[in-house]
């Protein structure tokens, strides 16, 4: 399980991402680079990384299932995750 402080970090971003993206897409639209580099670092949704919603970890992370291959394949074994079956031939 990833830390408390990292997952609170990456909340954090997403709150502030949201509430610069108006006004990123403004000063994007208008060519202003001077005026996006005085927003805070964080504000471009580039800083975000995916997160696995169960462990929390955000390596090998599966967007279609939004969680990382260690969790989908132990869920996937258990059948947790339907229509999901191991392959054989």
């Amino acid at each position: 399980m990833a830390k408390t402080a990292w997952l609170e970090r990456e909340k954090r971003k997403q709150k502030t991402v949201q509430k610069y993206a108006k006004l990123r897409a403004e000063l994007k639209a208008n060519g202003d680079h001077q005026g996006l580099a005085l927003l805070p670092r964080d504000a471009s949704p580039t800083r975000l990384t995916n997160r696995c919603r169960v462990s929390g970890r955000r390596r090998a992370y599966l967007r279609r299932f939004q969680m990382s291959r260690l969790t989908f394949r132990e869920m996937a074994l258990a059948g947790l995750i339907p229509g999901v079956t191991k392959s054989s031939w």
